[in-house]
């Protein structure tokens, strides 16, 4: 079975959209990553840090889905990462309310050695020493590094962020966070900018109009399958890289067709989050939900066409 090394936060949010609200709930990165690559048969572990206020049965719900939970530390006397937003009614964009780093301020990531002969990486979004952090405790380099970021790191900690670009395979981004790394506004220029930096593919997500996967003049778009309901957009980006990375540890196969499937399913999982608030969504999902919903991506995606 392969192996995967997660690293994010494990957190608490609090989250209001048009729909409703919310108290504090279950979320961080690493959770929604895990929760995602847990429908894959992989052997994942989550390297985060909680405080004593994290209650057992969460570590209990990603132990259950095959998710290892060694690597997260627990500060007894210190209080879990929270985040606090609020979604406009266009559920794009939204307002952060609240950010308490509290025990991931000094969060040092340690990878369990049972782990540090993993294949796959995925470096979830935190700060870039914090990423490259968990690549030097490798054993070994990975076949497959991935990274996902965003702008903040860009404000504060830009040259951290290009050293960590350069040791990856993968970046995955949104459009925005693209055109602010490199000041490029076409996304087909943003990307090959990226690919100099270091990363073979890039992977440039586009919220509910789907993703965008380059690698070396190849260009792969997938779109986000129309939902009826939009609940809570929170973890969707976490939950596309979970399903990516897990689907890519379970084939082993690391090449640009097989990127195309991973986008796929990366993609349908996302569309699974966003209908429930938190994580409530994924602690349930079943194959026949996910292969159901594979279907419906191919009859949107595919046809045949002659040309003339």
């Amino acid at each position: 079975m392969s192996k995967l090394v997660i690293v994010g936060t494990v957190a608490f949010d609090a989250i209001e959209t048009p729909f409703g609200k919310t108290d504090k709930i279950l979320g961080g990165a690493a959770t929604y990553i895990g929760l995602s690559a847990s429908n894959f048969d992989v052997d994942s572990a989550a390297v985060s840090v909680v405080g004593g206020d994290f209650p057992q049965k969460y570590l209990d719900l990603l132990s259950n889905r095959n998710v290892n939970t060694d690597g997260i530390e627990i500060v007894k006397e210190g209080k879990t990462f929270f985040w606090s937003g609020k979604y406009h009614n266009d559920m794009n964009s939204r307002d952060t309310l609240a950010t308490e780093l509290n025990v991931l301020e000094h969060f040092n990531p340690v990878v369990p050695d049972a782990y540090k002969d993993a294949d796959v990486v995925m470096l979830g979004n935190l700060h870039p020493m914090v990423q490259q952090g968990v690549l030097d405790q490798m054993n070994k380099k990975p076949k497959l590094a991935i990274l996902d970021t965003m702008n903040f790191w860009m404000d504060i900690a830009l040259d951290d962020l290009h050293a960590v670009i350069k040791n990856v395979d993968v970046i995955t981004i949104n459009d925005e966070e693209a055109r602010q790394l490199t000041g490029e506004y076409s996304l087909v220029v943003a990307a090959r900018k990226i690919h100099e930096m270091g990363p073979k593919y890039v992977v440039i997500k586009k919220g509910e109009h789907g993703a965008l996967l380059f690698n070396n003049g190849h260009m792969f778009y997938a779109p986000a399958l129309p939902l009826e309901e939009v609940f809570d957009p929170t973890g969707a980006g976490d939950t596309f890289a979970g399903g990516f990375a897990g689907y890519l540890a379970k084939t082993e196969d690391y090449s640009f067709e097989n990127m195309k499937n991973a986008v796929i399913y990366g993609s349908t999982l996302a569309s699974f989050c966003v209908e429930k608030f938190g994580t409530e969504r994924m602690q349930n999902l079943s194959k026949g939900e996910i292969d159901h919903r594979l279907k419906d991506f191919k009859r949107l995606t595919q046809f045949n066409i002659e040309l003339s």
